[in-house]
């Protein structure tokens, strides 16, 4: 539901002049109003504020739009005044920090409506393609200092295209939400990440707050708030606080799952009385990044295969439908569940040569299969998998597949008794269910459970930008969460082994899937 104009971050003051009979002062007045209307008990003014705002309350009339923004539940702060008539447009940035794109979408602070998105890579891909690389970098003599400002400069640049495709100045714009995983937060603040990742873990700090986002270095308004989302931990960052938001996990009293692939599977598990969280790394291969033609998705790049399970016939759809190039996550996890259905691999993931038949061939005394020839590809090359890029599917899916087993059994729930699982990020908007349950990678439920959140991470930035309300439930949402750490959790690997088949030693789990031999092709 969209939320009324006088519960947005935008207030429209009228205050009561002053006379004989009412000498309380200028910025009194207006503090009272402010933290009525915001809701909260202080409010804070800055010098540079309160030096104009006398001449600024008479020439206006008393009548004043004020952009506003929590400092916490119960502080807020004046980030903008203008007139009350005035037509200036009052601009929020909502940005999901991706390690390996980053998005940001301008919303009309007073409307709550989108202005306008942007979509590009990271520009810190120039140093490493992912999170280890990056933090080994920021140890480098200057290399901290570099990661920060490839970002800084990456996203002013990106987000000047983004005004001027939109029709206003960058400062116009007034709040910002950013929500990225825990290393891409740091390398944003310039916090040195190496504790990150070595033992016991540990980040520089959960929960940034809110911060002035000129301090930042980001081109916007000079009095401009940042609200960076706040971490779990090291592995469990505020791009999946974003995504709680987003889809109301935290309000709903029934158990949901939410899961989200990128460098790692991330997912927690609970409802408005509790959540439990874990992440595992499941998501290299699930991102394309398994096979040697894997890739992110862009234009030629499979998304979806069939195989006729009688003529063995590949049905190979591309984005944009052009000559393909490589394979991004959904097109892998398509393909291996083509491949099991039609008996081309079996329950190991191993080829079958036999029924691989001229698609097989031996490189380097290792199998492969070609999945589009070369007179076929957009490259002039074969595309081909591995038998070394199966195995590595295999360990990433049982890996998937043993995290949601481990996070529900830990709380004495069945897998069958989830009633929505939720999917974010592309690796939900793109996904097939049924092939991810195919070989195993996520229970045998309805289709109808499963939804697809997009990308629910830029979602929740923009709910704060634009549902006041959901900033206090951030904090709670953070405070809620039980962290699982699954390197030391011995059910975990014991689970792991017997995930590591097609779909599972254990058939029963998975009644949709007809395993080959068993009924399917052979």
């Amino acid at each position: 539901m969209t939320p009324a104009a006088d519960t947005r971050w935008v207030k429209h003051i009228a205050l009561t002049p002053p006379s004989l009979g009412d000498n309380t002062a200028d910025a009194d007045r207006l503090i009272l109003a402010l933290n009525k209307a915001l809701g909260t008990t202080t409010m804070t003014i800055g010098l540079d504020q309160l030096q104009p705002l006398p001449e600024q309350l008479r020439q206006w009339n008393y009548q004043v739009r004020a952009v506003t923004f929590k400092v916490d539940r119960t502080t807020g702060s004046l980030v903008h005044l203008t007139a009350g008539d005035a037509r200036e447009t009052l601009c929020g940035l909502a940005v999901d920090l991706g390690t390996t794109r980053v998005v940001l979408r301008l919303i009309d602070l007073e409307t709550g409506q989108a202005m306008g998105e942007r979509v590009f890579d990271n520009p810190q891909i120039s140093v490493g393609p992912d999170v280890l690389t990056r933090i080994h970098y920021a140890e480098t003599p200057d290399g901290l200092t570099r990661l920060n400002r490839l970002i800084i400069e990456g996203l002013n640049t990106q987000l000047d295209g983004l005004c001027q495709a939109s029709g206003i100045q960058p400062d116009a714009i007034h709040l910002v939400a950013i929500a990225g995983n825990t290393a891409m937060t740091h390398l944003l603040l310039g916090l040195n990440p190496r504790w990150i990742i070595r033992e016991p873990y540990i980040p520089v700090v959960n929960q940034p707050g809110v911060l002035k986002a000129g301090d930042l270095g980001l081109a916007v308004a000079a009095n401009a708030r940042a609200l960076v989302f706040p971490n779990v931990g090291s592995y469990f960052g505020g791009d999946l606080i974003a995504g709680v938001l987003y889809c109301d996990m935290d309000q709903r009293e029934e158990t949901a799952i939410l899961v989200d692939v990128g460098t790692n599977a991330e997912v927690i598990l609970g409802n408005r009385h509790w959540m439990m969280a874990c992440a595992g790394a499941a998501g290299p291969a699930l991102e394309g990044g398994v096979t040697r033609m894997g890739t992110t998705a862009g234009p030629g790049v499979i998304d979806r295969i069939r195989i006729d399970p009688t003529t063995l016939a590949f049905d190979i759809h591309t984005i944009e439908e052009k000559p393909p190039r490589g394979i991004c996550g959904s097109g892998v996890i398509d393909l291996a569940a083509a491949l099991f259905r039609s008996g081309m691999i079996d329950i190991r993931g191993k080829l079958r040569p036999e029924r691989c038949a001229k698609r097989f061939l031996l490189k380097d005394e290792l199998a492969h299969l070609i999945v589009v020839p070369a007179s076929d590809s957009g490259t002039g090359a074969d595309l081909c998998i591995s038998q070394a890029d199966l195995d590595s599917l295999i360990r990433s899916k049982a890996a998937m597949y043993t995290i949601l087993e481990t996070i529900t059994n830990s709380v004495g729930m069945a897998q069958a008794e989830l009633e929505t699982f939720f999917v974010a990020g592309t690796f939900g908007a793109y996904i097939d269910p049924q092939s991810a349950i195919t070989i195993g990678m996520i229970p045998d439920l309805p289709l109808p459970r499963y939804q697809s959140l997009g990308n629910s991470s830029l979602g929740g930035a923009a709910r704060v930008l634009s549902e006041p309300d959901c900033f206090d439930r951030v904090k709670h949402i953070r405070d809620g969460i039980t962290y699982m750490e699954l390197n030391v959790n011995q059910e975990f690997m014991n689970r792991f082994s017997a995930a590591k088949f097609l779909p599972h030693t254990d058939t029963a789990r998975f009644p949709s899937v007809d395993v080959p031999g068993n009924g399917g092709p052979v």
